[in-house]
């Protein structure tokens, strides 16, 4: 298919571009194959370059021979854009539409972007299990790396290489596997230096109503107990939900089969509720109204404050397993894919210093996101205003960020990112040049040869010129375990995603300019005090030795 057959009308002059706290701008608008671009030839006037990737929806106006397009993207943001001439409108809203719907992977815009930055350091290299794996056996001997899942066809959304007790061989990995949802048996999520406790994850087992059992699940979950030790399995689900899944085909561990491991349900809402969700979160951030009554009333509707405390609660609770009651943690939601990798990811950043690291939370995106299996290509595919029939879209991921978000607002000292680099995660997530989010899984991208045909984002984001932006000026290392708050009184709404194209943030930039300033300025009396005091220190050994010598 030629881009060329979907655009009817390339090019418009005289199009008014409006956006919220910004000036309007006039200008041409071109549609290429993958952008809306608004130029304009007015002096210090900012190009408008929108992925359509990026397009939620749109919804079109006519008042006589004026078309009006509102544009909503993933990104939350709103844009109007009015286009003199029916059918010029109508030619741009249908190329628009088409555009922004592609179904074909191949045909999305990572395939055609060449980076005009040099590629410093190839991000689909940066981080390989083996690596991973070498600062593993430098702690403990009882782990080894599998390539039972070599040609993925043990789990197709696992990736080919898995730590797993050293003691459990692959023929007993295989049988684990057809024991649980889609093949996804339990293996190694995080090992705790401190006690050497773990954390594994997999999907929920395949009981039925029968109680069907598997010895080598049971040996391989309990290969991860220390002699005389208990261990504790984080069911993501409500007990009511776990027994629904039962009758069709699921279930959960029967403590009879696995009498080490007490199992406690949590309720973490699944991908449709939190869908809606998003849906009622935005509308209700988009209200005009102005009333305090209807704000309040609408925010509580939408339930994301709740999902994020109950989230954050999970993963404060399998942090509390394993670094104060000394215990093993199995976590499992039905797939394994998303409820599952928010708690495993966030019970590692409140126990691991090195995931508060801009280095360190890259290692957790790539291990217990991209190459854990979290479906991207099917979560992000819709965001909060698309009109289309839901199909398996889920902020899943935005959700996560948002958690991450609420612990660094807690703790704004210990990490060494800012909010823009969760800010940036998300928009790429939905929309990007860069092949990182694409497919759903390790061997689909393998099979989209995305490491040869598509740049990392990585490779851009870990420039020093980009790093620059991403850095918290208020990072201090802090190798302790943090303890975020749960409280509904400590958890805001994350204003940096979800108000940021609803208002000005002209103050909020010049006071963390101003902020940032005054660190610098710190650092210099604080050098210029050290400074000092080696020479008044030189100064009094020489005073000494003149009165030794006297």
């Amino acid at each position: 298919m030629e881009f060329a057959e979907l655009i009817k009308t390339p090019r418009v002059d005289g199009v008014v571009l409006r956006r919220p706290f910004m000036p309007t701008v006039e200008g041409t608008l071109c549609l290429t194959g993958h952008h809306l671009i608004l130029s304009s030839r007015q002096d210090n006037t900012e190009e408008l370059w929108l992925l359509h990737a990026n397009i939620d929806s749109t919804e079109k106006r006519f008042v006589g021979s004026l078309g009006t397009i509102i544009v909503k993207c993933k990104d939350l943001r709103v844009i109007q854009l009015d286009i003199p001439g029916m059918e010029e409108c109508l030619n741009i809203a249908s190329s628009i539409e088409a555009l922004s719907t592609l179904d074909s992977v191949s045909l999305m815009y990572p395939f055609f972007y060449r980076p005009l930055f040099e590629v410093i350091e190839d991000g689909w290299q940066s981080f390989v299990p083996e690596e991973s794996f070498k600062d593993l056996e430098s702690m403990t001997d009882e782990w080894r790396l599998s390539e039972v899942n070599k040609d993925f066809s043990v789990c197709p959304s696992y990736p080919s290489l898995l730590t797993v007790p050293r003691d459990i061989d692959d023929e007993s990995l295989c049988k684990a596997a057809s024991f649980r949802h889609g093949g996804r048996f339990p293996v190694l999520s995080y090992y705790h230096k401190k006690n050497g406790m773990v954390i594994m994850r997999a999907a929920q087992p395949l009981t039925g109503t029968n109680g069907r059992r598997c010895k080598e699940d049971e040996k391989l979950i309990n290969a991860t107990l220390c002699a005389g030790k208990r261990g504790y399995i984080i069911d993501t689900r409500t007990i009511a939900v776990a027994q629904q899944a039962k009758a069709r085909g699921g279930g959960f561990e029967q403590e009879a089969n696995y009498p080490q491991w007490r199992r406690i349900h949590k309720a973490i809402e699944r991908s449709n509720v939190l869908q809606d969700s998003l849906i009622k979160l935005v509308e209700a951030c988009n209200d005009q109204s102005h009333s305090m009554d209807r704000w309040l009333s609408k925010l509580e509707a939408s339930n994301w404050q709740s999902n994020v405390k109950e989230i954050l609660t999970t993963a404060c609770l399998a942090a509390q397993c394993i670094d104060r009651e000394g215990a093993s943690v199995l976590v499992h939601g039905t797939e394994g894919t998303d409820s599952t990798l928010q708690v495993t990811s966030l019970a590692q950043i409140i126990l691991d210093p090195a995931c508060r690291t801009i280095r360190g939370f890259e290692v957790l995106i790539e291990r217990e996101w991209l190459q854990a299996g979290h479906p991207f290509q099917q979560r992000c595919a819709q965001s909060a205003y698309s009109n289309g029939k839901l199909r398996s879209e889920a902020p899943v991921f935005l959700l996560f960020l948002d958690c991450v978000w609420q612990i660094l607002r807690q703790f704004p000292c210990s990490f060494q990112f800012n909010e823009n680099l969760l800010i940036m995660l998300f928009e790429h997530a939905y929309a990007s040049q860069f092949g990182t989010f694409l497919g759903n899984c390790v061997a689909e991208r393998g099979k989209l040869q995305l490491s040869q045909k598509t740049v990392s984002l990585w490779s851009w984001v870990n420039r020093p010129q980009e790093l620059e932006r991403f850095l918290n000026p208020l990072y201090e290392p802090n190798n302790l375990v943090i303890w975020p708050s749960v409280a509904p009184q400590s958890l805001l709404l994350w204003e940096g995603v979800f108000l940021r194209w609803n208002r000005s943030t002209k103050c909020l930039d010049e006071a963390y300019q101003e902020m940032v300033h005054i660190i610098e300025y710190n650092k210099e009396l604080q050098n210029k005090v050290n400074s000092l005091r080696r020479q008044l220190a030189q100064l009094e050994t020489e005073d000494k030795m003149v009165a030794d010598l006297k």
